[in-house]
């Protein structure tokens, strides 16, 4: 029924004010917190503003381990740093105050070794990172299902190249349980696949230091603009040269132009051409 008609219907005047209702055509909220992704133009495509808790975030590359961490290493290190339990005042008999225990970042199948120097810089420590290496790809199905279903983790990077629809459908209703978001990386060539989660994105390295995001599904209206974020690291950012950070310019080459006399000049025939040499070796005999 079109809306103007259920505008005019009194009894139907309160749903449409409702903010729970969403419409198609228009950017979807979100009933559980999102974590910013530290990136302006993302977050203003994202429901809820930024990355979703209690559902699967999706994310496809054509190959796994190139661009994880520049995409999420400002979300992640916000967010297990503010997790952090705040110290207890000072008693009148002073003790020895317990190190903070923090969320733990849980990998599961990671296809390279964790690098700790890097995951420093975005303000994660080795004590907060749990690397779970399974054996083969049921484990790493039934790791990260308990890893969600144990709301424990501060969140949950799971790589799943060889997990089917079911099995992704399995892990989307263990995450509306979960208060942590939950990343899902997996091959692009899943991307025709269905998928049961919310949010699917297609992750690739653009130029200029740049990432390049497709929003293949998300509660909202089609996006079919690629969005471009500047993700350099501050720290690399200190050591280039400020040619090096300013965007890459392609020189055309120089081609010279014909003169105007030489434009219209007639070339012999192809058989002429040919011809020479024969003529020529005919009149040497």
């Amino acid at each position: 029924m079109p809306t103007a008609v259920l505008a005019a219907d009194p009894s139907h005047a309160a749903l449409l004010a409702d903010a729970r209702l969403w419409r198609a055509t228009s950017l979807g909220a979100s009933a559980s917190p999102c974590i910013a992704s530290g990136f302006g133009a993302l977050d203003a495509q994202l429901p809820g503003g930024g990355w979703p808790t209690r559902m699967l975030s999706e994310i496809l590359q054509a190959q796994a381990g190139l661009c994880e961490w520049r995409l999420l290493g400002p979300a992640l290190g916000r967010l297990l740093q503010q997790q952090a339990p705040q110290p207890q005042p000072m008693r009148r008999k002073p003790v020895t105050p317990a190190p903070a225990a923090r969320p733990p970042l849980l990998l599961v199948n990671p296809p390279q070794q964790p690098h700790l120097p890097g995951l420093r810089a975005h303000g994660i420590t080795p004590q907060q990172l749990v690397w779970v290496a399974p054996a083969n790809a049921l484990q790493a199905l039934w790791a990260t299902e308990q890893a969600i279903k144990a709301n424990a983790a501060g969140a949950v990077l799971a790589w799943l190249p060889e997990a089917r629809p079911a099995q992704i459908r399995r892990l989307q209703a263990a995450a509306l349980g979960s208060a942590a978001p939950v990343f899902l990386f997996r091959p692009l060539a899943v991307q025709t696949q269905s998928s049961a989660a919310p949010l699917r994105l297609i992750l690739s390295p653009g130029a200029d230091w740049q990432l390049q995001l497709h929003i293949l599904k998300r509660r909202g209206p089609a996006h079919a603009q690629a969005l471009r974020l500047e993700a350099l690291p501050a720290e690399l950012a200190a050591l280039l040269a400020p040619r090096q950070l300013r965007p890459a310019t392609v020189i055309a080459p120089s081609i010279p132009a014909v003169p105007k006399e030489l434009s219209h000049e007639p070339k012999p025939a192809p058989s002429a051409v040919l011809a020479r040499p024969a003529a020529r070796a005919a009149s040497l005999q």
